[in-house]
């Protein structure tokens, strides 16, 4: 049962890694780009190194570590980047309809 769990994982995590890498391929600015890449990469790196913590029980412990250290990480540091490619003036692409950020960094957001 541990086997087919583990294994289980590392398809779900290998899944959420390959949408991300489509979703990078496919999406036109750096804002969607980065959402996907933050999100479906925490995921697809999370459910990948758990699953090899359940399928080597003698790593387990350090691979919830990691696995939690990326789940802290990856949000923030995604949302720091895309702070910093907005103050450098990267352009949005038309078909995003609304941009809060100007209100948002100025605290007219409540």
């Amino acid at each position: 049962m541990r086997l087919v769990s583990g294994y289980v994982l590392l398809y779900l995590g290998a899944f959420f890694l390959l949408v991300s890498s489509i979703g990078l391929l496919r999406l036109p600015d750096v804002y969607t780009r980065m959402q996907a890449a933050t999100k479906a990469t925490t995921l697809g790196v999370f459910f990948s190194v758990v699953g090899v913590g359940v399928l080597n029980p003698a790593w387990l412990l350090e691979c919830l570590a990691v696995a939690f250290f990326i789940l802290l990480t990856a949000p923030i540091s995604g949302s720091a980047l895309l702070r910093a490619s907005y103050k450098a003036g990267s352009q949005i692409a038309p078909a995003t309809t609304i941009d809060k950020t100007p209100e948002f960094l100025r605290g007219d957001d409540k």
